[in-house]
């Protein structure tokens, strides 16, 4: 994580993303900007949580672990999302693990701040209560409508996700092979299946398997699998 010393360009981010309401005057010169490189950790489960986060260029993914220690992808998402609202207004640890899928910008504030200039301000109470409303909804409908496809649909929209940014364009050539493990719990199958899966996607033409790497080959045809990406 680096700090971004240009507040023309936090400026710019706010009123693109129309957030220049939901932070008050009191409240905006505390506001930074930083940058996350692709692969890069944002945040993870169980560490206490001091910032609010939101998220106004790349893609990030989000996924949780089990008490057995499995991993299960939630969702990828893109600009406007906010990360630490929930850790935040429960004054609780982070819930879940979030990863920059491509080079990303967040805009952070420190909790005491919000605690200080932001509990009163409606514009970002009511929008923080829109995000987490959704989350809510996603979190508790997500887990069982994602094991209702079939691992080849859930293979198809991982990799579109993974390969891709917030504007749909390649970030990605390759994939390591040394990931196919994670890449089995966070799509919720088992190793070996998700290698006959990856198998028949390149014996169909949609990848390409050669020196410990997976490439897509054709993507037109991997969003046809997909059908619309389930995780975004």
């Amino acid at each position: 994580m680096k700090e971004i010393q240009d507040r023309e360009l936090l400026s710019r981010y706010l009123r693109e993303h129309r957030l220049e309401t939901v932070f008050n005057e009191a409240l905006n010169p505390h506001l930074s900007l930083f940058s996350f490189e692709q692969g890069e950790m944002i945040c993870s489960r169980g560490e206490p949580a001091h910032y609010l986060y939101v998220l106004v260029k790349g893609k990030i993914k989000i996924y949780t672990s089990s008490a057995e220690g499995k991993t299960l992808i939630l969702c990828f998402k893109t600009p406007v999302e906010v990360i630490g609202d929930i850790e935040y207004i429960r004054e609780s640890d982070i819930v879940n693990t979030v990863e920059a899928v491509s080079p990303v910008h967040m805009i952070g504030i420190h909790h005491r701040w919000l605690k200080k200039y932001g509990n009163d301000h409606a514009p970002l109470l009511r929008f923080l209560l829109e995000i987490i409303t959704q989350k809510f909804y996603i979190d508790s409908n997500f887990s069982s409508f994602n094991l209702m496809y079939p691992v080849e649909v859930r293979l198809a929209s991982y990799l579109l996700s993974v390969f891709c940014d917030e504007s749909d364009n390649l970030v990605r050539g390759q994939l390591s092979t040394t990931h196919l493990m994670d890449a089995a719990n966070l799509i919720g199958t088992s190793y070996r299946h998700l290698n006959r899966v990856i198998q028949k996607f390149c014996s169909e033409g949609l990848l390409q398997r050669t020196r410990g790497f997976i490439t897509i080959k054709d993507r037109e045809g991997l969003s046809a699998m997909a059908g619309h990406n389930i995780y975004e």
